[in-house]
This record gives structure tokens, C-alpha cells and sequence, in this order.
């Protein structure tokens, strides 16, 4: 009885944000569906301003559970800009919370409304929110010889002739390093050899295209790329080897105490622009993780083990900045949630919705 008990209060930590957080979903696409009707009459950039207040609103929401919520301590090295700019930000790719972790650092910019991502092809199919990401300015990609290059570009050029903020979200490995999948890292380090490149141990050999010609088309537009390294605690299993970083819902549980963020501004004219000297450009910066990940996670010495080096300093997130949305966001809800009429809108908006995203992602390049 007390086991039962006991595994039901852990599954509610994760249940409980996931549900609101989902249950916000058709609330918030209404709101932003009503903003796209009205203001299709309206200058292009208005529409996009309005549309990173609304993002932001969200977004906001969603760190009050990631943030507030599970008590994470974030220990931040490096400074982190004060003042909101358009950026290219390139991280290491762990896990689904590493989208978050950009989300963590953005508010602290006040700049959470302009995160765009680049994602893969696959996840524009998800229910409301594939099709929605599309419109903000997400860029959907494949992998290898289907990449599509132009569509790409015509994306992002579309997005910078508007002067539409960009917080520009890359994962240059691809897909997530996870030290279990052993065939996909040795796959990764044998390329990385045939290609005369540096073998790199707690992170993949890094894609350039996405990269690329996201700074390259933009470097007009861009004031800097952010090399962001990222580190969880207790991704480490009990001799002391890596394990998989902590999923979602092991997040939302609270099984990471504290999250490490090395932070490093690059000046966009420091990067190589020709793809040859661009694509050891990355590795090396890529180089540059895997030492900080190897210092964190191997480290004999006690006192450099689970940190990276030089300065840190925790840095909490105000509930101003979060509870607010939820508030807000919940209000809107509930009244959809009690009456008759409001269930039948609620349960339309994810069902036509999502059928109505699915066709736009569909014929859209």
C-alpha cells in the first residue's frame, strides 16, 4: 500500500505540469488563431511582434514547471548578455529538456519570445504543435543527402527581411548523445577518423549544414553565434560513468538538482564563412565541449568534477516571470473545461486542429 502510494506521488510530479501543460495547448492556438485572422490585413512585422508576445507568454509557462516547479538550481558560466540580440545559439544535444535549457537562457535576456528552432523533419506531425512551431519561424530539416538547402534558406530569408528577432535554436550533432547507444557513437567517432577529425568521447562529431547556412544567410542579420555546453547532474550512474541524461518526465520528477551552463559568445565575424575552413571552425568548437564534458564527468580531482571551469553563479528564476503566463494561461482554460459548450470548442481545436496542421506541414516545402 505505501509503495503504491509512493510511486503515485511520483508519477503526479510529472503528470500533473504535463497535463497543464497540454491542456493549455488549445487555449493558447485560439488566441494566437485569433491574432493571425485579425491581423492578416495588418503589416507582416506587427503580426510578428504580436506573435513573439504570445510565444513568450507560453513559453514563460512551460519554465514555471521546469524551473520553479522542480527547484533545478541553473549554474551559469560565463556573461550572459544583458541586452536582447540576434543570435545563431549552437549547444551539444543530450536530451529533450536541452530545448528547454535555451528557454532558461533566453528569459534571462528577455528575448524568450524571438527562441526559434531548427527541428527535425519529424516532429512537425505533432498534434497542434508541429504546425504551430512552423509559423513562428521553426525550420524543419532532414538528415544527410535530403536535407533541403533551399528551403532553408528561403525560410530564414523570408524571416530576416521582416527584421523578425532571431534566437535561432541548433543542435549540430543531429541527434542525442546517449552514452547507452553505443553503435551510434562509434559510428559517429569512425566518421569523424575517416574525416582526418579529432575523435570526440562525451559528444557526436558535429553536422555542419543547418549551422552554415543558418550564419551565413543571416550574417547580416546576427550579432553573434552562442557556443553553449551543457552538463546535468546525476547523469552519472553509481561507479561513476555516464548514464543517459534525465528525460522530460525524470526532470519534471526532480531527478536533477542542478543544471551546468557553460556559456561562450562568438562574434559572428570571427566565423569562417567558406564551407571547408566553417566545417573546422564547428569541430573545433566541438573539440572544445568534449574537454569541458570530459573535465566535468571524469575529473580525478574532487573540486573540478561536476563543474566546468572558472567562475559560476547560480542564477534563480523569478516567479514574476513565470506565474503570471500560468495564471493566465489557466484562466483561459478553465472556462473552455466547465461548460458543455467549451468542452465541444476544446475537443474541436485539437482534433481539427491537429488535422488542419498535418495538411498545412504537408504541402508546405
Amino acid at each position: 500500500m505505501l509503495l503504491s502510494l509512493v510511486v503515485h506521488t511520483y508519477s503526479l510530479r510529472y503528470w500533473f505540469p504535463a497535463a497543464v501543460m497540454l491542456g493549455t495547448a488549445p487555449a493558447y492556438l485560439l488566441t494566437w488563431g485569433a491574432w493571425r485572422a485579425l491581423s492578416a490585413v495588418l503589416p507582416a512585422r506587427l503580426y510578428h511582434t504580436m506573435d513573439d508576445r504570445i510565444y513568450w507568454l507560453y513559453q514563460s509557462m512551460v519554465l514555471f514547471f521546469f524551473e520553479n516547479y522542480t527547484g533545478v538550481e541553473v549554474v551559469i558560466y560565463g556573461d550572459i548578455p544583458k541586452t536582447k540580440e540576434d543570435v545563431v545559439y549552437l549547444s551539444n544535444h543530450q536530451c529533450t529538456v536541452d530545448w528547454i535549457i535555451a528557454d532558461m537562457l533566453a528569459i534571462r535576456q528577455n528575448a524568450l519570445g524571438h527562441v526559434r528552432y531548427v527541428l527535425k523533419d519529424g516532429l512537425k506531425w505533432l498534434p497542434l504543435y508541429g504546425w504551430y512551431f512552423s509559423q513562428h519561424g521553426g525550420v524543419y530539416v532532414k538528415r544527410s543527402s535530403r536535407f533541403d538547402e533551399k528551403a532553408m534558406r528561403k525560410k530564414l530569408i523570408s524571416q530576416t527581411n521582416l527584421g523578425t528577432p532571431m534566437y535561432l535554436v541548433i543542435f549540430p550533432e543531429g541527434t542525442r548523445y546517449n552514452p547507452e547507444l553505443r553503435k551510434v557513437i562509434s559510428e559517429s567517432q569512425a566518421f569523424a577518423s575517416k574525416e582526418g577529425l579529432a575523435v570526440l568521447k562525451h559528444i557526436l562529431t558535429p553536422r555542419m549544414k543547418a549551422a552554415h547556412i543558418a550564419i551565413e544567410t543571416m550574417k547580416n542579420h546576427l550579432g553573434a553565434v552562442y557556443d553553449i555546453t551543457v552538463a546535468y547532474e546525476r547523469s552519472v550512474d553509481a561507479k561513476g560513468q555516464r548514464k543517459a541524461a534525465p528525460s522530460m518526465p525524470e526532470f519534471l520528477c526532480k531527478e536533477c538538482p542542478r543544471v551546468h551552463v557553460y556559456f561562450e559568445r562568438v562574434d559572428v565575424k570571427e566565423i569562417p564563412p567558406e564551407p571547408a575552413f566553417f566545417r573546422r571552425w564547428l569541430h573545433e568548437r566541438f573539440e572544445i565541449k568534449d574537454k569541458l564534458l570530459t573535465a566535468f564527468y571524469d575529473s580525478e580531482d574532487p573540486d573540478k568534477r561536476y563543474r566546468f571551469p572558472g567562475e559560476s553563479r547560480r542564477s534563480p528564476l523569478s516567479l514574476k516571470k513565470t506565474l503570471p503566463s500560468l495564471l493566465f494561461l489557466g484562466g483561459l482554460t478553465m472556462p473552455m473545461l466547465l461548460t458543455e459548450s467549451g468542452r465541444k470548442l476544446y475537443v474541436k481545436t485539437w482534433i481539427y486542429g491537429t488535422l488542419v496542421g498535418w495538411l498545412w506541414v504537408s504541402i508546405s516545402p
